[in-house]
């Protein structure tokens, strides 16, 4: 695909030479830049070509690592440090953000695959209980609203480790309390709620899994391997995500285990549903809700985006998906930057982008991109706008 395929949508801007409104929507490049800081680097490749032009920066997210502090700062609030527990259970500071009575929650922050070193994964072991610890103290903080992000998980344990901080018990077949992780799903007998029940605070979880809780679809046969799973941990883990969904069916008449999402972040959708009683939405809709990016589309030209590497996974992903479906409804062209650009033209257009390209000007090592990639971000805007103008 070539820049002259958006040449009708912006001809106008080059004809004028002196105005154009850019929305700037990028997720993070992982390892090297921050989505914020992605669009600094857009922001000064513009102002080299089109000083005067209108800029609106708005860092994306899709729920995972990341979004919580762009929600928060987008709203006004400030990041708040707590002490958690990380997947394995050590201490570690964790962060959530709080505006006003409004807290936003990711769950990559204290249960987050990030945390460990790739000898440490090992789903049976890992718990969300640093989660729930979060959003405990985001509560007796006083916020009345949570928007928990579940993206970029260690752990298949649906959630219980993330119960278990918030007051729930997790009984044997002999009433003996047991440690709640994916290890021990297939040991929970009874399940008794906290004494002073669901959290007074209304959550909405940002999914963009569709998967269900359990079989050859669900957390443990999908998601588990690339947290450490063997074959016969994934069994293992299915049979007690299933076992779990069958307890709480039994004792509290709650079928949720085929809800879509149920099996995002190793269960944790699941978990939030039946222990916070919260709603799931998708995380792409839910950031692009809460950054009010339908309404900075009123005008605009263009729109920006980009990751750090489009492939696969970004086609089966939903951001640059849902950036480019909003735009194009309104007939603006979005064009994606991005450090390795592995998808064919055809793809590309299916994502909905008018054009996409690498930032990169050569081959590079991954320590040489990642250093590269400011530069590269603002020389490739500079390039790609410039193009735009004539």
């Amino acid at each position: 695909m070539y820049l002259l395929h958006i040449w009708e949508k912006v001809n106008h801007l080059c004809e004028a030479k002196n105005f154009m409104k850019i929305i700037l929507a990028p997720d993070k490049f992982r390892g090297s830049l921050t989505a914020a800081e992605v669009c600094a680097a857009m922001r000064e490749g513009i102002r080299q070509v089109i000083p005067g032009a209108e800029i609106i920066s708005i860092p994306m997210a899709d729920g995972g690592e990341g979004t919580a502090e762009i929600l928060t700062l987008n709203a006004g609030g400030q990041m708040q440090t707590v002490e958690v527990l990380d997947p394995l259970g050590r201490a570690i500071k964790a962060v959530f953000g709080l505006a006003n009575q409004t807290a936003y929650v990711e769950t990559a922050a204290a249960s987050g695959l990030r945390l460990l070193k790739k000898e440490e994964y090992n789903p049976l072991k890992a718990s969300t209980r640093g989660t729930g610890q979060l959003i405990k103290t985001a509560i007796e903080k006083g916020a009345k609203y949570l928007i928990l992000g579940i993206g970029g998980s260690a752990t298949t344990d649906a959630g219980i480790g993330m119960a278990a901080a918030l007051g729930w018990r997790f009984l044997d077949i002999n009433q003996q309390e047991i440690v709640a992780n994916g290890e021990n799903l297939s040991r929970i007998e009874q399940i008794i709620p906290p004494e002073t029940g669901t959290p007074p605070v209304q959550i909405e979880v940002a999914c963009d899994v569709n998967a269900p809780l359990f079989g050859p679809n669900g957390a443990a046969y999908v998601y588990a391997p690339q947290k450490g799973a063997t074959l016969k941990m994934v069994k293992q883990l299915d049979d007690g995500l299933r076992h779990l969904a069958h307890i709480i069916e039994r004792d509290f008449g709650r079928n949720l285990a085929q809800t879509p999402g149920a099996g995002a972040a190793g269960g944790l959708g699941f978990g939030a549903m039946f222990f916070l009683n919260a709603t799931l939405k998708e995380g792409v809709k839910m950031v692009m809700e809460q950054t009010h990016f339908a309404e900075h589309l009123q005008d605009a030209n263009l729109v920006l985006t980009g990751e750090g590497k489009m492939d696969e996974q970004t086609l089966q992903g939903k951001l640059i998906a849902g950036i480019a479906r909003s735009a194009n409804a309104q007939n603006i062209p979005v064009i994606a930057l991005c450090g390795a650009l592995l998808l064919s033209p055809p793809e590309i257009k299916q994502l909905g982008l008018s054009y996409a390209t690498s930032i990169l000007p050569r081959p590079m090592t991954l320590n040489e991109a990642m250093s590269y990639a400011h530069i590269g971000v603002r020389d490739s805007t500079a390039l790609v706008v410039r193009l735009l103008m004539g």
